[in-house]
């Protein structure tokens, strides 16, 4: 490879949540790339929030609630995992993501993982918000397409 080439970076991560958007976007990576080979490596991130410290009145609760929403994070991101694989994606090539941090904005929440995870890509489901809704509570996949830097972002409607 000679220095004006750059390399490509086949890494890929879908941002997810329990909608059909979501869904949406996970279909769409699995018709696009599954089964095509080419080292398509892929990640299925879904960011747990953390709730702010007084949220709950004990450490308990807290406990409970973050178990409970774990599990149901987990059996969701092992369905989306098991799609991609039934649609010719190699086990080894798709992970499931799912850390539990504060988040003062998803978006930032997403730009953070792909960051750490070094992955190239960033898919989304757009949730197909008018554009007054979007002013109003803003829009995950539009402040990906603002804020990314050195990654390509894939909006799927």
């Amino acid at each position: 490879m000679n220095q004006n080439e750059a390399v490509v970076n086949r890494n890929i991560l879908i941002a997810v949540d329990q909608s059909e958007n979501a869904h949406r976007a996970v279909k769409y990576v699995a018709r696009l790339l599954g089964g095509i080979g080419g080292g398509f490596r892929v990640a299925i991130l879904h960011v747990i929030i953390e709730p702010e410290s007084d949220f709950f009145a004990t450490h308990e609760e807290k406990e409970d609630w973050l178990s409970t929403n774990t599990r149901e994070v987990e059996e969701m991101l092992a369905e989306y995992r098991q799609f991609l694989i039934d649609h010719g994606f190699a086990p080894e090539n798709v992970s499931i993501h799912r850390p539990v941090r504060y988040c003062p904005s998803m978006a930032e929440c997403i730009i953070a993982e792909q960051e750490i995870l070094e992955y190239g890509t960033i898919v989304v489901g757009r949730k197909g918000l008018s554009r007054k809704e979007e002013m109003l509570f803003g829009s995950v996949s539009s402040k990906l397409v603002k804020i990314a830097r050195n990654c390509a972002i894939w909006v799927i409607e």
